[in-house]
């Protein structure tokens, strides 16, 4: 009898823990767009891989820039590090991933979770997508499963697949830490919305409670804050215990049942995030622009009256 993904994975973060070898994590945080983008490596190797980039894209006038990587960048070089991943949690909704731009500056193979290829159905229907655009996955360098195991240097590492925000949402642990994308939140802002296409708060709800069987003292990285109330610094690292204990949307005293109700009464009050329409045209390409049109330039299109 073989172990399950989330076993694999209580026992390499127990593992890590007992040895001290635990990654080292340097956050980025981009305020324009709440994200934060993180640089894991081995201490030991130096090998290392970014999670969830950020390009720079200034709405209004459709100009695009690489500060945010930049500085990602600056950093892996005067660490000496080598980059092996770039690996982005989900077909993010709230900003364009940079990827395609550091793998071109320091190589790593770019991977997400394998349902992408279901959001590239569901989107290339809505984007009108012409039939040239493909929905394999084959954009990507690695389509992850479900409890595929790699390492970064040699830490052992492992994908899960967790669902219920996006369909193709991903957390990777690496060593003794998680980088749970959009599931959850830190304890005092919650958990992610469920009502985008593919998204199921019940599904949700079950990724999380899965997550949360990895041990108190996993670190959890977040993709994203947004400063709950009555707080002034943004915060993007906390531990599995204190989401627990302390999650305002799903700590381990909340049943299914209330969450489902809460996450499906919060999410029709909230509206489309800024940046929607252009991030999953740019991400469901990893990151690419569409291919440029007869004078050279690239379009991303603004579908009326669908959503």
């Amino acid at each position: 009898m073989t172990d399950t993904p989330t076993e694999t994975a209580t026992a390499q973060v127990r593992s890590a823990i007992s040895s001290g070898e635990a990654p080292v994590v340097r956050t980025f945080f981009d305020e324009a767009t709440f994200t934060a983008t993180h640089v894991v490596h081995d201490p030991k190797t130096r090998r290392a891989a970014v999670i969830d980039s950020v390009l720079d894209f200034d709405q209004p006038s459709g100009r695009t820039s690489h500060a945010s990587s930049d500085a990602v960048i600056d950093y892996i070089r005067a660490e000496a590090l080598t980059v092996d991943f770039l690996l982005e949690t989900h077909a993010h909704a709230d900003h364009l991933s940079d990827a395609p731009y550091i793998q071109k500056v320091l190589g790593g193979a770019l991977a997400i979770g394998g349902e992408i290829r279901t959001v590239q159905e569901t989107f290339a229907k809505i984007f009108n997508e012409p039939a040239s655009f493909a929905h394999d996955g084959s954009q990507f360098d690695r389509l992850m499963r479900d409890g595929e195991r790699f390492t970064v240097g040699g830490i052992d590492a492992i994908a899960l697949h967790v669902p219920g925000h996006t369909p193709a949402c991903m957390a990777y642990v690496i060593g003794d830490a998680v980088f749970v994308g959009d599931t959850l939140f830190m304890p005092d802002y919650g958990t992610a919305r469920a009502d985008f296409p593919g998204g199921d708060a019940r599904t949700l709800f079950r990724s999380i409670r899965r997550l949360m069987q990895l041990p108190d003292e996993t670190r959890v990285f977040l993709c994203h804050d947004y400063k709950a109330p009555n707080r002034d610094e943004f915060v993007w690292e906390t531990t599995m215990g204190a989401e627990k204990t302390g999650n305002v949307h799903v700590h381990k005293d909340v049943s299914e049942d209330e969450f489902v109700a809460m996450r499906e009464a919060r999410d029709a009050t909230l509206g489309m995030p800024r940046l929607i329409l252009p991030s999953l045209q740019v991400n469901i390409r990893a990151g690419h622009m569409p291919e440029p049109e007869e004078n050279g330039v690239s379009y991303l299109k603004l579908p009326l009256n669908l959503l």
